[in-house]
């Protein structure tokens, strides 16, 4: 498990089994019991705190990572790795995540 990587996530109801990206740095993966995710969704809303994501990323179609759904989750909650986001995509996550929290120095670029 690394941070940025895609995996499926049996979540409690009512959101249920679905694709997360993970955020926790990657040591923490080694001995944290509880990992902080961002749910990934078909909704789409066009909004500065979600990106795109699709095929290229391991999902079988396109969603976007929605930054205002920020959990923790047991580890044990991941189910099976889908992908990975490419290094260039990491800043647009940033962002997303700088808008959802109202913080300035993330919105202008990561």
């Amino acid at each position: 498990m690394k941070q940025f990587e895609i995996w499926w996530a049996s979540l409690p109801v009512p959101v249920g089994r679905r694709p997360v990206l993970l955020l926790s740095r990657d040591a923490g993966y080694a001995y944290l019991n509880s990992v902080m995710i961002a749910e990934i969704t078909k909704t789409v809303r066009g909004i500065p705190v979600e990106v795109v994501v699709g095929r290229p990323e391991g999902l079988p179609s396109r969603s976007v990572i929605n930054l205002d759904n920020v959990h923790v989750i047991a580890k044990s909650s991941l189910t099976a790795r889908a992908g990975a986001l490419a290094p260039a995509r990491i800043p647009s996550v940033k962002r997303a995540l700088g808008w959802a929290l109202d913080w300035p120095e993330l919105k202008q670029g990561a």
